[in-house]
């Protein structure tokens, strides 16, 4: 990846709308040129894919939370969390537990009847997110790049 590759995505990261030929002029290159690098970089698995993001908050989703888990019932486990529309994300950790779940619910009633039903996989620790001061910052920062 060149300076060029790292202009596009810089662009792409918060506007994945953009036309080819709005993100050639913005990088300074044609709009097939463009349309060839955002191709080669989808094949070459850095763009993995487009998506739109959703308030939670605005779809009855007001309690976030990430949860500490340890189980010794990895495979049921997963299978769980993969079943459960409250786990938005799942990690796999080292140290004293084995995941790291982000988990979204209407309430804390509701999150607390999540964790009811997480009781016969093991033992974990619930962190109620309050805010999020830094919801999300860019990979690609514009610093990186060509003036």
């Amino acid at each position: 990846m060149d300076e060029i590759d790292h202009h596009i995505l810089f662009h792409l990261q918060n506007q994945a709308r953009l036309s080819m030929t709005d993100l050639g002029k913005l990088v300074g290159s044609s709009q097939a040129a463009v349309t060839e690098r955002v191709k080669r970089m989808e094949e070459k698995g850095v763009i993995e894919k487009y998506r739109t993001v959703v308030s939670p908050q605005k779809v009855g989703k007001q309690c976030t939370a990430y949860m500490l888990f340890r189980t010794r019932e990895c495979y049921a486990f997963l299978d769980f969390c993969r079943e459960s529309p409250e786990v938005s994300e799942c990690y796999r950790i080292s140290g004293e537990h084995n995941y790291l779940l982000k988990v979204m619910t209407d309430s804390t009633l509701g999150l607390e009847e999540f964790e009811n039903r997480c009781d016969p996989f093991g033992t974990y620790t619930t962190l109620i997110v309050m805010s999020s001061p830094i919801a999300y910052k860019d990979l690609i920062e514009s610093a990186n790049l060509l003036a």
